[in-house]
């Protein structure tokens, strides 16, 4: 949260708002699950003896171990990414790393939403560290995270474990059932957006166009 709001607390040469942030990460409604990640991440008190580079910061930020979702990144997509570098960095560098990384790992980026890595800067660092990036990915491979609560929630489901606690406050057993299959749908929604193409999403556009 600290990174992300950076850019409103502090000035910057590249600053963003909250609601283009918005705009830019959320190109479908429902698929607004968001896998966050730091960078770098190291012990208090260490950062003195060791000094992080762009290109390190970069690679790191995308790695799944980095993130603060229990969701691995290369097991999906990236629909949209948003990076916040703080500190003194050369936003050309920066550009560059990005174009690498996307370029490098073509595989894991939709290509059929152009332009889908923004990023932000501020000139002021966290305390602590002389530079940092907060990173925001809308990646497919969230799905893993719903699945494995959808499992865990439908084991325990079909014994009605814990269910008279619920239904004694007045909910009813169909409000259950609803909430697992809207789960059962945003995860095919996800793997339907992993697996399209460009062809594809030009034919969905179409359909929207034409009901609209």
């Amino acid at each position: 949260m600290s990174g992300i709001t950076t850019c409103l607390r502090f000035p910057g040469q590249l600053n963003s708002d909250l609601r283009k942030l918005a705009v830019n990460m959320v190109p479908f409604p429902r698929l607004h699950f968001f896998m966050t990640g730091f960078a770098p991440l190291t012990a208090r008190g260490s950062q003195q003896y060791r000094a992080v580079t762009v290109p390190e910061l970069t690679q790191q930020m995308f790695d799944a171990k980095n993130m603060m979702a229990a969701s691995d990144p290369r097991h999906g997509r990236y629909l949209t990414v948003a990076t916040i570098f703080r500190g003194k960095v050369s936003m050309k560098e920066v550009e560059e790393q990005m174009q690498n990384v996307q370029s490098k790992n073509s595989a894991y980026f939709v290509e059929w939403i152009p332009n889908n890595v923004q990023t932000a800067q501020c000139d002021i660092p966290p305390r602590g560290s002389k530079m940092a990036v907060t990173f925001l990915g809308n990646s497919t491979a969230i799905q893993e995270l719903f699945k494995r609560v959808s499992d865990q929630f439908t084991a325990m489901f079909r014994r009605k474990a814990f269910l008279h606690w619920y239904t004694q406050e007045g909910m009813d057993e169909m409000e259950f059932t609803e909430a697992e299959s809207n789960m059962q749908d945003l995860v095919a929604e996800y793997q339907q957006y992993q697996d399209a193409t460009v062809e594809e999403e030009g034919e969905y556009e179409e359909e929207v166009v034409e009901e609209d």
